[in-house]
């Protein structure tokens, strides 16, 4: 954690880190405050505030520059692995607040007797749980990356920035069931054989109609006349 030591930039706020991405900034009406953690009985004091300013959020660290810079406070940005125990409290009344412990870093321009301090960031126009869901991915990741080098917390100048991975993970989708078939019973299934088997069983269908068919037909019409007539009669 750092006092001043952001190189400032005209247009995009503040000069990158080498593979730094930007993952949020927030709006303008937010409010920034560092002091001693509480319970903190030692002899050195801390105050820092800002009524209004952006806070930003990379892939390595949160950037705060105040709307209205003066010489004792031009910007503040701490390492996200510094950061912990951090929180959205959002009271009945009021704006959302994030509140964390940081640890500093040397030379950054916080008293060696401080061993941590409390950043509060009021959200007065909104996105804490956004900054906050955002902070603990990225967070993670990066956590992650230090873990598989081996070299603990201090290994972060080994980990390759540009190769974590900073999106969002799809989410999982299970195979898809197939479309339901209609039942078929188990007598149906063992009694029914085969399309190929039927047709060789009944044969295949007659073309012509067999011989005497006509006759046949002729006789049972002039049967069915003779027998009007004679009910007739």
């Amino acid at each position: 954690m750092s006092i001043n030591w952001v190189m400032l930039h005209d247009q995009e706020g503040f000069v990158r880190l080498p593979n730094e991405r930007l993952i949020y900034t927030s709006p303008p009406r937010t409010s920034f405050s560092l002091t001693p953690p509480s319970g903190y009985k030692g002899p050195e004091s801390l105050s820092v505030q800002s009524s209004a300013g952006h806070i930003y959020l990379t892939n390595q660290r949160v950037v705060y520059l105040p709307s209205q810079k003066s010489p004792a406070f031009q910007s503040f940005s701490s390492p996200l692995l510094n950061i912990r125990d951090s929180h959205v409290s959002a009271p009945f009344f009021g704006p959302n607040v994030w509140t964390a412990l940081i640890q500093p870093v040397s030379g950054g321009g916080i008293s060696p007797s401080l061993p941590t301090i409390q950043i509060k960031v009021t959200f007065k126009e909104g996105g804490a749980f956004d900054f906050h869901t955002n902070f603990e991915r990225i967070k993670e990741r990066l956590e992650q990356a230090v873990e598989n080098t081996g070299e603990g917390v201090r290994g972060l100048r080994g980990v390759d920035l540009a190769a974590v991975h900073l999106e969002e993970l799809p989410a999982y989708e299970g195979p898809r069931n197939p479309e339901p078939s209609a039942p078929v019973s188990t007598n149906d299934a063992l009694s029914a054989p085969p399309n190929n088997q039927r047709a060789s069983v009944l044969g295949p269908e007659p073309m012509e109609p067999p011989p005497g068919y006509e006759e046949v037909q002729q006789q049972s019409v002039a049967n069915e006349l003779e027998e009007r007539l004679r009910r007739a009669s």
